[in-house]
Parts: C-alpha cells; structure tokens; sequence
C-alpha cells in the first residue's frame, strides 16, 4: 500500500512512518500535490553464510538419550 503525506507530516511524524515503512508500506513524501520523495525499507544486511560441520567434534548425544522415557518423565510432559 502506498500513501502520500506532506513535507510537514513527513517531519512532525517521522517516527510513525518509518514503522509503517518497516511493516511493508511504502510513502511517498509531496511538496503540496507533487511527489518528491519515496520512503521504502532498505534492504536488511546479508545474513553470514552457514557452515556445514561447523560444531562437529564439539557435542554428542549419548545412548541413553534414545532410550524411553520414564512413566515419571511421561507424567511431566501430560503422556500419561
């Protein structure tokens, strides 16, 4: 959805548009009835590249960790 406000609205409620513009809105800003100015969410900074493997060696789940629960632990998680 896009909207236009004024220079003036623009600057007394700044705040209030760049919260819509971070939920997805975009704003056009106008000097009376002409657009001058587009307010758009910048693009988010690139997330690091994954490595595989990277906590290998570094833990490990024992046997007993696929054995069954007890009837007491069953209880805990409302199995029984």
């Amino acid at each position: 959805m896009t909207e236009t406000v004024t220079i003036h609205k623009a600057k007394t409620e700044l705040s209030k548009l760049l919260a819509r513009v971070e939920a997805g809105e975009e704003i056009v800003i106008a000097r009376g009835n002409k657009p001058v100015a587009k307010l758009v969410a910048a693009d988010p900074a690139p997330k690091p590249k994954r490595k595989p493997g990277r906590w290998a060696g570094k833990m490990s789940i024992g046997p007993e960790f696929f054995e069954p629960l007890s009837d007491e632990d069953l209880e805990l998680w409302g199995e029984k």
